[in-house]
């Protein structure tokens, strides 16, 4: 409940932030930093933000559904209308954010749109989405790996030119926010006792 609770608040702030611009500066001067970054980046950042997907989660519910963790499988599929309403029937239409292909003159758009609405970033959603649904049936060690995953391909959405800073943010907690949910109206696992593995018992 904590974690919904939280992202719902960063998200209603982040939407506040880019409809008001007040931090527009500072959105584009990271943008241009992290969109500069050098051309042989390319392949690798644009094969991990892949992960975001939209058909991700059906991806990894097959795996889920695979090793008896139903309620997983369960909420990963769940995640893609979740996803598509709060993105597209909620804030895309509030918050009408342009992308930066549309805003920033300089930018860099590596096979990515220059124009559309940008703000949440659906691949952000997803990723984060993902990694707060799997983040019940992991040790501390893997959430961290998880969420440094989930991190970096965001990031890459920035590098290739798809969204600026604080779309990615409010993309990524956006999907906090609906994996919580999900977690918590679908209930969760108990922690794993061991580190560094999986639980060893199938979790439903």
């Amino acid at each position: 409940m904590c974690a919904a609770a939280v992202g719902l608040i960063a998200t209603t702030l982040i939407a506040w932030a880019t409809t008001s611009r007040i931090f527009d500066a500072l959105d584009q001067k990271v943008f241009r930093y992290i969109n500069s970054w050098p051309d042989n980046l390319y392949r690798p950042l644009w094969l991990v933000q892949l992960v975001g997907v939209l058909g991700a989660p059906a991806v990894i519910a097959v795996a889920a559904a695979a090793t008896r963790r139903f309620r997983l499988a369960v909420a990963l599929i769940l995640l893609i209308p979740a996803k598509l309403l709060v993105e597209f029937d909620i804030l895309k239409v509030l918050v009408q954010h342009s992308r930066p292909g549309a805003t920033v003159p300089d930018a860099i758009l590596r096979n990515v749109p220059p124009t559309g609405l940008s703000f949440p970033s659906g691949h952000a959603v997803i990723l984060f989405g993902i990694a707060t649904l799997v983040s019940p049936y992991l040790d501390r060690g893997w959430r961290c790996v998880v969420f440094t995953i989930a991190a970096l391909a965001a990031t890459a959405r920035i590098y290739l030119g798809a969204h600026g800073p604080l779309d990615v943010l409010g993309g990524a907690a956006v999907g906090i926010t609906l994996g919580a949910l999900l977690t918590l109206v679908l209930g969760q696992p108990h922690r794993p006792a061991s580190t560094g593995t999986m639980p060893s018992s199938p979790r439903v």
